[in-house]
């Protein structure tokens, strides 16, 4: 038990909260006049003016709760037990004031585990002396307690989802540098294996005039793609252990995945520019991401009849495209991790990978990977 209290008390708070948003302005919008009539139009309210006051000033805690939740939350419940206290017990909380269930479920999704577990004692301390001023009947604690503990169990609930959520992209991520740096391995292997068979062939033919020069030529140039190669590789993280070799996927290849004869949108493949030394990196990471776009597209995409691919290598990056002409469907990432496994793919190689809807309908796959890969 000591463990578990010590682990939640360490426990560090979600990273990336989200940052002020319209929302918020429009939730304190909506809120300012939801109080204001019923300062103006509730008979049983003591101090209405005091009530509806005090209801409008701590909404701005709505504002920081993410940023700053313990404060959002203690301040707001410091001055109401304070405001009960010289009210001489007397109700002035309003109705409006039930925003404050919003600030205890932030506390528990964006707080770190220290701001958590004061902050609970906090709002307990609270509802005791509510209780203890006969501001709370006996009869309603049980109802006041369930709600106040659904709201935090929502809270704790969507805290570790989101970071569930979080391991699984890590996953992702980490799969998809294997999975290259495989690729990579495979490549330098095949570099070094011909620079020594060109070796040994040139150690045979040394008396031939000419033929040791011819050896050392090619020598330096595998060594010369073998070096860039392994510049690539010092980049990644890759799992320790056995893996099946990945053979070089060329960029030509992309053609091989239109497909007329199946069932489902017909795939047009159109190839262009200088195909001659792109780093094999590069070509597989092309191929792999336009494979799981066309995957993607044959999947979600709704009456499409078409995917169109279109790969250019240009002077100083390669460049592709792959859209469809079917209904949008939203298409986020709890369907499925492969947009961030094409993006994780495309940075490490220095490049970018974008998806999203287009405006006309359909859905669209862009990637720009540097020629010479990072």
């Amino acid at each position: 038990m000591h463990g578990l209290a010590r682990s939640v008390w360490s426990e560090p708070a979600p990273p990336n909260p989200p940052k002020r948003v319209w929302r918020d302005w429009a939730l304190v919008a909506v809120l300012v006049p939801a109080a204001l009539l019923e300062g103006l139009f509730r008979p049983d309210l003591p101090w209405p003016a005091l009530s509806t006051a005090i209801t409008i000033a701590l909404m701005p805690a709505l504002l920081w709760r993410r940023s700053r939740p313990l404060l959002a939350l203690a301040a707001p419940f410091a001055v109401n037990a304070v405001v009960n206290l010289f009210a001489g017990g007397a109700q002035v909380e309003t109705w409006t004031m039930a925003y404050l269930l919003i600030v205890v479920y932030a506390l528990l999704r964006w707080g770190s585990g220290r701001e958590a577990a004061i902050g609970v004692a906090v709002v307990a301390g609270s509802l005791l002396l509510s209780l203890g001023l006969g501001r709370i009947a006996p009869s309603e604690v049980a109802g006041v307690f369930t709600v106040v503990f659904a709201v935090m169990a929502l809270g704790v609930a969507f805290r570790y989802r989101a970071r569930a959520r979080l391991r699984e992209i890590e996953q992702i991520k980490l799969l998809e540098r294997e999975q290259l740096a495989r690729d990579l391995h495979d490549t330098v292997a095949h570099h070094v294996s011909a620079m020594a068979i060109r070796a040994q062939a040139g150690l045979a033919m040394a008396e031939i005039p000419g033929a040791a020069t011819d050896a050392l030529r090619v020598i330096e140039a595998e060594a010369s793609r073998a070096l860039a190669e392994m510049r690539a590789m010092v980049h990644l993280l890759r799992y320790e252990g056995p893996a099946e070799p990945a053979p070089g996927i060329p960029f030509a290849d992309l053609r091989e995945l239109a497909d007329h004869g199946r069932s489902g949108p017909a795939v047009e493949v159109e190839v262009t520019g200088d195909l001659d030394g792109l780093p094999t990196s590069v070509e597989a990471a092309i191929y792999r991401i336009a494979q799981e776009s066309v995957t993607n597209a044959r999947r979600h995409a709704r009456n499409a009849t078409r995917i169109e691919v279109r790969a250019e290598a240009g002077a100083t990056a390669v460049r592709l495209r792959v859209s469809d002409d079917g209904e949008h469907v939203p298409r986020t990432a709890s369907s499925g991790y492969g947009i961030v496994g094409m993006a994780e793919r495309a940075g490490l190689l220095g490049g970018t990978c974008q998806a999203g809807p287009d405006p006309g309908g359909g859905w669209t796959v862009t990637a720009e990977l540097p020629r010479k890969a990072s």
